[in-house]
């Protein structure tokens, strides 16, 4: 029976269940305001040098790129290598240019370092939500969510 347990190896939790619950809140009222659309990843490890390659193949894996107007916005955390990156299509990308992602980026971090980091990816969420609301405004005769709501845990 031990013999078993090598092949059943239980994922990390990274999140209670409240945490998980607030930050999906946080993106389905981020997107009740838009047409665009976030998601995020949390995997363990990133197995790439630069987080924001590994964000841009996650954003490519999960046909992010496939939205109408181009505003999908991946917020990627590799927790035990302490790595963060903000990915957006070339719609939303283009709209607020890089200093607003590196800003984004270092508020998020200023969260983490208190060691709130669910509060932090809540935050950035909702501030990117607020941008987005204003790029890409929600349009009620032809808006709907393209992409699930719910958080993606990698390995």
């Amino acid at each position: 029976m031990g013999i078993f347990s090598f092949f059943s190896k239980k994922q990390k939790e990274f999140f209670s269940a409240e945490d998980k619950a607030q930050i999906v809140e946080a993106i389905r009222a981020s997107e009740k305001t838009t047409s665009g659309e976030i998601r995020v990843f949390v995997e363990s490890r990133n197995a790439f040098v630069d987080a924001i390659d590994r964000a841009a193949e996650v954003f490519f894996k999960l046909k992010m790129e496939k939205t109408e107007h181009r505003n999908a916005v991946l917020l990627y955390v590799a927790m035990e290598d302490h790595q963060l990156a903000l990915f957006g299509d070339e719609g939303i990308y283009n709209a607020v240019g890089k200093e607003y992602w590196d800003e984004a980026v270092t508020n998020m971090i200023s969260q983490f370092t208190k060691d709130n980091v669910s509060k932090g990816i809540e935050q950035c969420i909702l501030r990117i939500g607020q941008t987005l609301k204003e790029k890409f405004p929600y349009e009620s005769t032809t808006d709907k969510n393209e992409l699930p709501d719910d958080i993606v845990f990698g390995k």
